[in-house]
């Protein structure tokens, strides 16, 4: 098992916790810029995981997931270490913007470069101070700016110890998921970190649902890790996932106002109405249909669409089970008028 761990020459001794700001380049105004990471190691040696928010400036769930995740009273009998990281691209945070200032996407800069792009020098130092001394990861997401996701996990199903990790973050669907050129998960495969990306929710905006889903999610998967003690008599669902190995997203036929049909998580057939799409001016009425069956797992909020939007994303089983009443209990079991989630 790991041990020794050291972030921005700092010693972190076992049985700590402690906040450390990794330094990051100054913004044009001569202010400084830290990265915080908070750090918690138990008594006891074991996985080193790391969990990290906002990557992309504008989805704020898991800041907020991670907050309530350091909160967790459970954590002081951590065995191996906790590294969270809420805002990573908190140039993105202060501008409520998806991108950093030199207008890329940080989770396609990965592994990064010292001498490079500002987002390549950020990369390098998350992947240098952070992910290689690490043993697995979980990231977590939302949806884009007007588009919502249905709480998911994203990640390579085909590697036996992240089916397992993935299995015990306890949401609805699983979607077997490539690995994109310069993505996070990309550069952790590349250590050989068994690593999780979770979606949920909307951009700039907080969704209680998936805000809970996302903290039990993660302390299912340290629970499952060995991380964390097992609580007696405390039982979640025990419905296998839904493990969706295709998806395809449904585009606009023309442009005009958008009116849906179908909402979030539910289970379609193919050729099925999802929604209309009204031109303001002649009131002229085209249907968008569905060209397949499956699970609705994301969707656009705004009516306003452009002819080629994205518009419904749509996961596809060959699992036969009812869909449907599984999505149901999963709300029902993390609604906000459930008991706080807790271990």
């Amino acid at each position: 098992m790991v041990s020794e761990l050291i972030i921005n020459d700092l010693t972190i001794d076992p049985d700590c916790q402690i906040t450390i700001d990794l330094p990051l380049p100054r913004l044009y105004t001569h202010t400084l810029m830290t990265m915080p990471v908070h750090v918690i190691r138990g008594k006891k040696p074991g996985p080193r995981l790391f969990v990290s928010a906002a990557i992309h400036g504008d989805e704020l769930n898991g800041v907020e997931i991670i907050r309530r995740l350091l909160k967790q009273p459970v954590l002081s009998k951590l065995r191996g270490d906790l590294i969270a990281i809420p805002m990573v691209n908190v140039y993105g945070i202060i501008h409520h913007s998806r991108y950093l200032p030199d207008r890329r996407d940080l989770n396609r800069s990965f592994p990064g470069s010292k001498k490079g792009s500002l987002a390549a020098r950020i990369a390098d130092l998350f992947m240098t101070e952070i992910v290689a001394k690490c043993t697995h990861g979980i990231d977590l997401h939302t949806g884009a700016i007007h588009r919502s996701n249905l709480p998911q996990v994203r990640a390579n199903l085909d590697d036996t110890e992240t089916m397992r990790l993935a299995k015990s973050f306890h949401v609805p669907v699983l979607l077997n998921s490539n690995l994109r050129d310069g993505s996070l998960r990309e550069a952790a495969a590349e250590f050989g970190i068994p690593m999780l990306l979770y979606e949920a929710g909307e951009a700039l905006r907080f969704d209680e649902v998936s805000i809970r889903a996302g903290l039990r999610g993660i302390l299912g998967v340290m629970r499952h890790m060995e991380m964390l003690p097992t609580v007696k008599g405390r039982k979640i669902s025990e419905n296998e996932p839904f493990i969706a190995r295709s998806s395809q997203w449904v585009r606009a036929p023309r442009s005009g106002i958008f009116r849906v049909a179908k909402s979030l998580g539910e289970k379609i057939k193919f050729k099925d109405t999802l929604g209309t799409i009204n031109d303001p001016i002649s009131n002229l009425e085209v249907p968008v249909i569905s060209p397949c069956s499956g699970l609705i797992i994301g969707r656009s909020e705004l009516p306003l669409v452009h002819e080629g939007e994205a518009i419904y994303h749509i996961a596809q089983f060959e699992d036969n089970r009812d869909v449907a009443e599984h999505i149901e209990m999963f709300h029902e079991s993390i609604s906000p008028e459930c008991k706080p989630v807790v271990v």
